[in-house]
């Protein structure tokens, strides 16, 4: 039994919601994938926010209609699976790391805001360092030079105290 024209327009409502918000699209082929596999893929895009939806193409074609991603509608032929991304990086990463273990999931491309991704751009998102590896480094980088004068005024009085501990033991020794 078909949808019913109500249940296609909340689909594509839906999907164009979380659109606005997302900073990246990646579509995938999934043929021939059974149900277990599926399920597993859907839990990992869980933990790692990434939103995954079965949609046909006619309606997905109308979701990204007005979007940044609208570029992307040449990509959508056969049967795909659309994961949608506040983060681009963490989402590729999970459907990259699902492809390689699965050879019948086949990242066909994807889309940045105003730019189309090839599924070879899409692999190379993926080797990307996440955001919150990103900001510890920048963090550590910004975080070193404050250290290190802090261990220099440190220093100064330190070196007073051994002076004054080595003056001391010399008076006491002879």
């Amino acid at each position: 039994m078909g949808l019913s024209l109500e249940q296609k327009q909340a689909m594509v409502s839906e999907v164009a919601a979380r659109l606005a918000h997302a900073q990246a699209v990646i579509v995938a082929e999934y043929r021939g994938l059974d149900v277990e596999h599926v399920t597993q893929l859907r839990a990992r895009a869980r933990k790692s926010g990434l939103y995954l939806r079965v949609l046909k193409n006619t309606l997905a074609r109308r979701a990204v209609q007005g979007t940044p991603f609208e570029q992307l509608a040449e990509k959508m032929v056969g049967p795909l699976m659309y994961g949608i991304a506040a983060d681009p990086v963490a989402g590729a990463k999970v459907l990259s790391e699902f492809a390689r273990e699965n050879e019948r999931f086949v990242i066909r491309g994807g889309a940045m805001r105003n730019s189309v991704m090839s599924d070879k751009d899409v692999k190379a998102l993926a080797l990307l360092p996440s955001r919150e590896e990103l900001l510890a480094k920048l963090m550590g980088t910004l975080q070193a030079p404050m250290a290190r004068l802090a261990r220099t005024l440190n220093e100064v009085p330190g070196r007073f105290v051994r002076t004054l501990a080595a003056l001391r033991d010399a008076k006491s020794g002879t």
